[in-house]
Parts: structure tokens; sequence; C-alpha cells
């Protein structure tokens, strides 16, 4: 375990609004818990910071992102809200007698969160009390190398915003921390009622378009479970490791040229790495050819609402999507642009419409249980269908700008998750050093990790892929 130095609470330096901020459907239907990241940070020298330097600068960014300084709240309909009241949020320092290599590549594990991710106990104390945001400062030891280290933990609210939000908090506390002003043009937009959508009933006149109903939404519909089950349970109880896979910027270029094969669209670096994750997958669960299965995975809906939400929009904008369904015999024997091509019918579902339809009908009855139990003490329950075996679970961050966050000291030389999902899940991320080549972040069960590693390089360079 890490030493814990010091704990501090950071409230907004400047008066901000009080109230309560209405919290979007998006919001409201996303994992209850803080989500755990890490940032790490190497230098030939000792990484000196000043611990008030960076308190004052967090406490300037609250101002801005004054939500954050808030606390969750529940509404008289059972929603989650935001009290914002000023309360703070917790930053840790710390320090551990281990060294940036002890860590190796920083993959997930309980080491990691144990040691650099910042503990929150739910049970104590109500969730009203508790912060939206946790910073962990931890120091490593320099090695022989004197190669010293710095690792960020943050554990941030889901339900205020998504990653893409929170990255983009993060960099303007980066920002401010290095004497830079905050453009007018960089400020965060706050309000989430910009998707506070008429329901259709209030809304339909003769020229509206019928709305969608559940039956349109297949990522609404129940997962294919393996054959001869007629749950997940099994597979829910078997345990996950974690591994960093690097895909260099030539290996991101050799994946997108076969997964382009015969198409006239120019294949995204997500649709080609994504669909080689999951024929990879395929491969090392060594299932009976005619198993059905799904790779589930959310869009990010600021570009694809009509119109589109403003560039700083601040809160979760996401929606689920699947992919047809498929047998593990056509994603493994046909060409890796098969499985590329369902990727981009999966991506092609979140048009205005379907994004607008899908928000209304995913927020009901079974969200508010969730809620409740969370705020009871009960844990998070489960709001979403099991992504595991047969079916995949993938999540990009591609997109985030990682690359950004230099509070001083220089881009970090790593970004990632700070826990090892309990279900197979693969995330890409944009390596930080921005060179174009990419970080998969895998969470794989324990009995298919080894084979889906030795596949995931050797497929790239297969003439058949």
């Amino acid at each position: 375990m890490a030493t814990i130095k010091a704990s501090h609470t950071v409230v907004p330096n400047q008066p901000t609004p009080k109230g309560r901020l209405w919290l979007s459907n998006s919001d409201n239907s996303t994992r209850k818990a803080h989500s755990p990241v890490i940032y790490i940070y190497k230098a030939k020298h000792n990484i000196e910071y000043n611990i008030e330097r960076m308190k004052e600068s967090l406490s300037k960014t609250l101002v801005y992102f004054y939500p954050v300084a808030g606390r969750l709240s529940l509404s008289e309909s059972g929603r989650m809200e935001v009290d914002c009241n000023a309360k703070g949020v917790t930053l840790i320092e710390a320090e551990t007698a281990k060294t940036l290599a002890d860590f190796g590549d920083f993959s997930p594990s309980d080491s990691i969160k144990e040691e650099l991710v910042p503990a929150i106990d739910y049970h104590s104390q109500p969730i009203q009390e508790i912060p939206l945001l946790f910073v962990q400062l931890t120091r490593f030891k320099g090695d022989q190398q004197q190669q010293h280290g710095l690792a960020i933990g943050m554990a941030y609210s889901h339900p205020v915003a998504d990653g893409l939000a929170w990255t983009r908090f993060v960099n303007t506390w980066a920002m401010v921390n290095r004497g830079d002003s905050l453009d007018v043009n960089e400020m965060p937009f706050l309000d989430r009622t910009i998707l506070k959508f008429p329901t259709w009933s209030s809304s339909l006149s003769l020229l509206s378009p019928p709305p969608l109903s559940h039956s349109d939404h297949p990522e609404l519909k129940p997962l294919p479970l393996i054959l001869g089950r007629s749950d997940s349970t099994e597979e829910q109880n078997k345990k996950t490791t974690a591994s960093v896979l690097k895909l260099t910027s030539k290996q991101v270029e050799m994946l997108k040229k076969k997964a382009n094969d015969q198409g006239s669209t120019p294949c995204t670096r997500f649709e080609a790495v994504a669909a080689h994750i999951w024929r990879c997958a395929c491969k090392a669960r060594g299932q009976h050819h005619k198993q059905p299965t799904i790779v589930r995975f959310n869009g990010d809906i600021r570009n694809r609402l009509i119109p589109p939400l403003p560039r700083n929009y601040f809160g979760n904008a996401l929606v689920a999507t699947v992919t047809p369904e498929c047998y593990v015999g056509e994603i493994t024997s046909r060409p890796l642009s098969y499985a590329a091509r369902k990727l981009r019918e999966a991506i092609a579902l979140l048009r205005d419409e379907y994004i607008r339809s899908q928000l209304e009908a995913v927020f009901g009855e079974e969200q508010l249980k969730c809620i409740r139990a969370f705020f009871l003490g009960q844990g998070e329950g489960r709001s979403e269908p099991f992504g595991g075996n047969p079916n995949l679970q993938i999540t990009s961050w591609i997109n985030f700008p990682v690359d950004s966050t230099d509070f001083g000291w220089g881009k970090p030389v790593y970004f990632g998750l700070g826990y090892v999902c309990a279900l197979d899940r693969g995330i890409i991320v944009r390596d930080p050093q921005d060179d174009g080549s990419l970080i998969v972040i895998m969470h794989f069960q324990i009995a298919h990790m080894q084979l889906f590693k030795k596949l995931f390089y050797e497929d790239i360079f297969t003439s058949r892929l």
C-alpha cells in the first residue's frame, strides 16, 4: 500500500452558483460508482511539484467546473442530480516504496488499484456526502537508472460526466497549473437540459416520423449466450486479467489496410482495431463455429445530434450500440474487413432520431431501482447486460486528448484504467506521446488471455486477415 502523507479538501476559490443541476438520461443510465484512471509521468530527475500550487490551480479550475465540487443527490422522482454546494473535492498526497519499473507496463491490477488509485468507502457515509472527484498524487521511489516518477490517480463520478469530458477537465487543471489562462472558447458547457428532449407523446404531429420502439433498438435486447446455457452466471463468475498491448503506427496502418479490403469508404482506426480484437477474442475462446457473438460499445453523440452538442459539453454524451449478431465461424474464417463492416453497421445506427429514441427508452424503472440501491449502500446493481463471453465490450478512448495533460513536467508516458474489469473488454487508447501508435488495454478471462496475446500480434502479419 502507498503511504498517505496528507489529504486535502479543495473548494472553488470564488463563490459559485448554488442549486440542483439536472442530469440527463445518459448521465442517469451510466455506472453509478467512480471510475478510476491513472496518468504516469517520469523524468531523469525528481519531478518537483508544489502541493500548494496544485491545490490552488485545482481550486481555480473548480470555479469553471463548479458542479464537480458538489455532491450527488436524489430528486423527488428518484433520478440522480448534482447538488452544487461547493463542498469540494479530495486531493491526496502519497508515496510508494516501489519504483516505476516495479509496475511494469502498468497493466490494470489489484496492486495498481491499491497503490495508485484513491480508495472510496461507499458504506460508512451517505452517497450524498461523497466527493465527486478524488485525486491521489503518488511519488515513486527512484531506481538505479535515476528514473523518477509520479502517478496521478483519479476516481471520478461517472454520472457527472463521461471520460472525454473528465479528460478535458484534467487538461484545464493542467493548463491552469502551468500558469496559462483559460480561453473563453474552452469554457465548459454545463447545462444538461440540452438533452431533455420532448417526449414523443407531447411532440407528435402529422409530419413527425413514428417513434422507434424497443424492437428497433438491438442494443436494448438480450445479448447472445453461450450455446446450451440459459444465463450468463457461469461466465460472470470467471476471473479476468488485464494486459497492455501496444500497436505501433505502422501496425495500425496495416490493420486499417486489411480492414478496408474491398471497401469504398476508408476504415477508421477504431473499426480496424476493434475488428482485430473481436477476431482474436473469438479465436482464443475456441468456441463452436455456430456460436453467436456480438460487440457492444458506446458511441459519442456530441456530433451526431442535430444540432450537435456544444464542443465543450461537460456531461455524459454516450449511447450504446451493438453489431449485428454473427457466428464465431464467420468472424474467424472471413477477412478482417467482414468484422470491420459489422462494426461500421453498428456505428451507422447512431443517427439523431435513433439517439433521441434510445435516450428516452433506456431510462425506466430498472434504472431507478439501480439508483435507489446505490444510494441505500447496496452497490451498483447491473443496469446494462453482461457484455462478456461469448460477446465483447469495446471502449474507444482514441479521441481523449491525453497528450495535452501536461502539469509542467511533460506529457504522461501512460494513461489508462486503474482496475481490472470483470468482463471481457478492450479499451483502445491513443498513446500519450501522440506518435500515431495506439494502446489496447485488454481485459479477458484468465483461461484465454495468453492465446489472445499471441494471436493479437501474429495475426497482424498473417496474409489472410
